[in-house]
C-alpha cells in the first residue's frame, strides 16, 4: 500500500479522498484539490457509504469560491481503489476500512484525522465556523501536499 514516490505531487496522477458518507469532508477536500492541482491530478471523492449532501458544506465551499452543490455523494464500492496513486482517508473508519479490504492495493494511503463539522453545536454562525474550519484546514493541507512549485 506504499509508493516512495507518491509524496513527490508531480508522481501523484490520481488521488480519492474517503470519508464517511461523502456528504461533507471528502466532497469538500476533493473541489479544494480540484482547484490547486489546477488538473495535473485526477480527484475524486467517495465515503462508505453515500449520505446526503450537506448544506452547511455546500455554503461554507461557496463562500471560498467554489460550488459542490451538485455533488452525488457515492459509495466506496463506486470506484475501483486500484486506479488511484493515493488514497487520503479523512476519518478512523475510512482508513481502517480501506486498510482491512484494500490491503494488497498499489497506492499510499495517508490518514488525515478532520473533524466532522456537522456534530457542531450552537446557532448557525457557530455551526457554519465549524465547517469553515474543516475548509480551512484542508486546504492548508491539499496546498502542503500538493504543492507543484516545489
Amino acid at each position: 500500500m506504499t509508493d516512495p514516490q507518491a509524496n513527490n505531487p508531480a508522481k501523484i496522477q490520481s488521488v480519492l479522498f474517503v470519508c464517511n458518507q461523502n456528504a461533507v469532508r471528502s466532497p469538500m477536500a476533493e473541489a479544494l484539490a480540484n482547484r490547486h492541482c489546477k488538473r495535473r491530478v485526477y480527484v475524486e471523492s467517495v465515503g462508505l457509504i453515500a449520505g446526503n449532501l450537506d448544506p452547511f458544506s455546500v455554503a461554507a465551499m461557496q463562500e471560498d469560491g467554489l460550488d459542490i452543490s451538485e455533488h452525488k455523494p457515492k459509495p466506496i464500492g463506486s470506484v475501483d481503489t486500484e486506479l488511484f496513486d493515493l488514497i487520503i482517508a479523512l476519518t478512523p473508519e475510512s482508513r481502517d476500512h480501506i486498510e482491512k479490504t484494500c490491503a494488497d492495493g498499489n497506492f499510499e494511503l495517508e490518514y488525515w484525522p478532520t473533524p466532522d463539522p456537522s456534530d457542531a453545536e450552537g446557532n448557525r454562525n457557530q455551526v457554519i465556523d465549524s465547517y469553515r474550519l474543516v475548509r480551512d484546514r484542508l486546504e492548508v493541507r491539499i496546498a502542503d501536499k500538493f504543492d507543484f512549485d516545489s
